[in-house]
């Protein structure tokens, strides 16, 4: 007898944003569409595009495309057999005839139904919200007509310091408009952060360019006679100029098909749902920010939406789980800053106890909530969020902390914190996706997960807002470790090889783009595109080896590809300072110079309004140059017969000396000479790290040699060699490794190991801990770069030669091409403005960057420099 087949139920969800994607996920995994499931899902969605990661909706004004952003997979679709209908939003519900109409007319019975509908953001209704030049910050077309309008701004306002606030500033700053954030409470981040860490958050942003108003609402948007936006007026009497304004004081819950069929909804919104996520009516659930859960929140993150999906999911398939809250912890950068908290942050538990540490000049604010039983309840992290990766779990799994709580948030050279191995198995590291400290364990030593990439399949740990994926790495590699499997040292999720390894596929390759790099030797499935981690790199090792590689690729680093691999510093050729501002630093070799040289200088530093330092390395900083300046004031430079000090790359910096036997009656060489020779010919090596070196004429030592990278002093008999030492944090005296070398072994032997040094040290790793992770030492490395007993020497001998052949001045070689020139502006939409949120005071004769508060009063004179060709002096108001 032929068995009838059943017939599919219906599944009606509506809203497809990311808590929907994750429903339909759960939903699949759980058996209740595809090819073994009983019920035929649609999909009504209001967005002309599938979900997207709104998270990092930001990283598509950096170049992140919708498609890269996107969550959906068309074969997902087709295979679960999801009739998704983009542009077509449901209109309105009939729960006595269970059926939904959309837009479009169409009618969809259902037997279950979903409402993912999210949140709209709040505007404020202040006249002239509605203003052309008034915008949302939610989704991408939102995003596009920000950037549309900022095409033609200067001043962007947002209303709102939350995260997403902040978020918003920080896309106008980058597309170079003038930024202010206008938020209501008394401090940024209300919500997430304590008072003190508030006043942090405040600094780091401000020093960053963006004004920020405190403890004032909008209470009116003027506009022009075309009723374009001009400017703000707030509730505090203060008027803020702006033309393009970004509304992000918050969102409400979307409810409003709820409400319009009769569904139970809060005194201030959100779908009324009980443990399971199911509304008064046994076949509507409701989850995400549209849903006021049974503890009476409405969460607007996605781990507490993701969690309310599953629930509902697995009660639609198989009647069982419940939803009773979720961790609304938070760890994201914002304008740069790195902002954390977790747990009860703002210690509102009773009885409970603080422990803090803040350190104000390095901006870094950490506070621990201790509860009366020694648990770690929460915490607020600002400027340094290494720890949250720890911390989170310990305040999750509730249990007393057995460690000291001050060394949870002392720095490491101060307290020896507690690693990821004190994490009871069920503490959870990914609050996305709920997955705890044993399921990765679990990943890796019972499902043969033997990567990040491989458990984050697994588990789907590390997939959500990606706060967890280093503390992931880490467990990942002492699992492995403690079943005697060799653990990857891979650079970063794109390679599995090392910086060292990497160098060496470049040269012997011959490999000359990032892009043929990553397609050939890359991790499969990972994208073309890198991350912050490999691509300077990458790009430093392509400098290095340029000369190797020849005509393939070109040696300075602001052409074609190599440019867009560079961080901020190399990008310009200057070092970024706190307000915005760049150094400039010329070349003093051995901190020998003319005085027609040093008259140059002081006039160019008196022309331009620039900050003079004569640093520890004997070369004079001139601070307080703009973007658009640096070309002007290079020029001046390098027609006097200067060149780039590359204070601003990982490359040899100086070469200090005293002034030897020449001058001094206890000298025994010329160390003058000897450190010109060696900057001169070590000058523009691009390296893991920075290099600095020194030469002392006698044994008293006042270059200070053995603190370096590379030191050398001299002796009766010659010169003695000492590597591997550097100043710091941790201080470490160099090792000797040549006595009494002559001139021609001495240099033999620095180039060898320098060369060495940028073969087969790790990122950013100076020579001290690359000698003392080296097996055998000091002893192995005298055995290579003196012995050759890797029969390696000529080659290193060989890359030092074509470095020193092709040497080439990066800034002499910037003015000479317009199209490097052409990136130095302040705004990218109005070459030649410059920065007005550059400001300084005077001090001690000089300049210094002004304090974000504008009644900074350190001068009695009040008044704010501005550099400029011919320097401007404006009175604070």
């Amino acid at each position: 007898m032929t068995e009838t087949p059943k017939t599919p139920r219906n599944l009606v969800l509506v809203g497809h944003g990311m808590v929907g994607q994750r429903f339909l996920e759960a939903f699949a995994e759980r058996g209740g569409c595809g090819p073994a499931g009983d019920w035929h899902v649609t999909v009504l969605a209001e967005e002309p595009r599938p979900a997207y990661d709104r998270v990092h909706l930001t990283s598509w004004f950096s170049g992140t495309t919708a498609d890269e952003l996107s969550m959906w997979d068309d074969e997902f679709g087709v295979q679960h057999g999801i009739d998704l209908r983009l542009g077509d939003p449901a209109e309105k519900i009939d729960r006595a005839a269970r059926t939904v109409t959309a837009r479009s007319g169409q009618v969809f019975p259902y037997d279950a139904l979903v409402l993912a509908t999210g949140s709209y953001p709040f505007v404020p209704p202040v006249p002239g919200h509605d203003a052309a030049g008034c915008f949302v910050y939610r989704t991408i077309e939102d995003l596009e007509a920000i950037r549309a309008a900022a095409d033609n701004a200067r001043i962007g306002a947002v209303v709102g310091g939350g995260l997403l606030g902040l978020e918003a500033a920080g896309a106008l700053r980058a597309m170079g408009l003038d930024t202010h954030v206008v938020e209501f409470a008394p401090r940024l981040m209300a919500l997430q952060v304590d008072e003190g860490g508030g006043a942090v958050l405040r600094d780091k942003i401000q020093e960053l360019g963006v004004t920020v108003h405190t403890g004032a609402g909008t209470q009116t948007v003027e506009t022009d006679a075309d009723g374009a936006v001009r400017g703000m007026v707030l509730s505090n009497g203060a008027t803020v100029d702006a033309d393009l304004v970004v509304f992000s004081a918050g969102v409400r819950p979307r409810d409003q098909l709820a409400r319009e069929c009769g569904l139970p909804v809060g005194e201030r919104g959100g779908i009324v749902v009980d443990a399971s996520c199911r509304t008064e009516d046994p076949a509507v659930w409701a989850i995400g920010e549209c849903a006021l859960a049974c503890d009476g929140r409405v969460y607007g993150l996605v781990a507490p939406g993701y969690a309310m999906a599953e629930t509902a999911a697995t009660q639609i398939t198989v009647a069982e789980g419940e939803f009773t809250g979720a961790d609304l912890s938070t760890k994201l950068k914002l304008l740069g800053v790195d902002v954390a908290s977790f747990g009860d942050a703002q210690g509102t538990t009773e009885g409970s106890l603080e422990v803090l540490y803040a350190n104000s000049r390095e901006g870094v604010y950490k506070k621990l909530v201790i509860g009366t039983d020694g648990a770690l309840l929460g915490g607020v992290l600002v400027g340094d969020t290494d720890s949250y990766d720890l911390l989170r779990p310990l305040a999750l799994n509730g249990a007393p902390l057995t460690a000291p709580p001050e060394q949870l948030v002392l720095p490491s050279s101060i307290g020896a914190a507690p690693g990821p191995i004190a994490l009871p198995d069920e503490a959870v590291v990914c609050s996305c996706h709920n997955v705890t400290k044993g399921a990765i364990r679990s990943a890796v030593a019972d499902q043969g997960c033997a990567d990040v990439p491989a458990v984050k399949k697994c588990t789907r740990a590390g997939t959500g807002c990606g706060s967890c994926v280093k503390l992931l790495g880490t467990l990942v590699g002492e699992e492995l470790a403690a079943q005697g499997v060799e653990v990857s040292r891979g650079l970063c999720e794109h390679f599995t090889h090392t910086r060292a390894e990497i160098y060496e596929i470049v040269r012997v390759k011959g490999i000359t783009t990032f892009a043929q790099l990553i397609d050939e030797h890359g991790r499969s499935g990972t994208g073309a595109e890198g991350c912050e981690v490999c691509k300077p790199v990458v790009g430093s090792v392509l400098a290095s080896l340029s000369p190797a590689l020849g005509d393939a690729v070109s040696g300075h680093i602001l052409d074609g590809e190599q440019a867009a691999l560079q961080d901020t510093n190399d990008h310009f050729l200057a070092n970024l300072q706190r307000n915005g501002s760049y150094s400039v630093v010329p070349r003093i070799p051995g901190g020998e110079v003319t005085p027609d040289g040093l008259i140059t200088i002081g006039e160019i530093a008196r022309d331009f309004g620039l900050y003079t330092k004569i640093t520890g390395g004997q070369r004079i900083d001139m601070f307080g140059a703009s973007v658009d300046q640096l070309p002007a004031i290079w020029k001046r430079l390098v027609d006097a017969g200067f060149e780039s000090g590359h204070a601003y790359g990982k490359s040899l910096r100086t070469v200090k000396s005293c002034v030897g036997q020449t001058w001094c009656r206890y000298g025994v060489q010329d160390s003058v000479a000897l450190a010109i020779e060696l900057e001169l010919r070590y000058r523009g090596l691009r390296a893991p790290h920075k290099l600095k070196s020194a030469v002392s004429g006698c044994a008293r030592e006042c270059a200070e040699a053995q603190s370096k990278d590379f030191g050398i002093i001299a002796t009766s008999a010659g010169w003695n060699l000492y590597v591997g030492g550097n100043g710091g944090m941790t201080p470490r005296h160099a090792d000797l490794l040549l006595v009494d070398a002559d001139r021609d072994a001495l240099l033999r032997t620095i180039d060898r190991f320098l060369m060495f040094y940028v073969r087969t040290a790790d990122r950013l790793e100076r020579t001290a801990p690359w000698i003392e992770r080296m097996e055998g030492g000091l002893d192995h490395l005298r055995a290579v770069i003196v012995d050759d007993s890797l029969g390696i020497c000529d080659e290193l001998d060989e890359l030092m030669s074509r470095h020193v052949d092709s040497y080439e001045d990066e800034w002499r070689a910037t003015l000479e091409d317009p199209d490097r020139l052409s990136r130095f502006v302040s705004f990218v939409n109005a070459p030649g403005t410059p920065d007005p949120t550059i400001r300084f005071v005077p001090e001690r004769e000089q300049i210094r960057p002004a304090d974000p508060e504008a009644h900074d009063t350190s001068d009695a004179s009040a008044q704010t420099f501005v550099a400029g060709p011919s320097l401007e002096v404006r009175t604070l108001v």
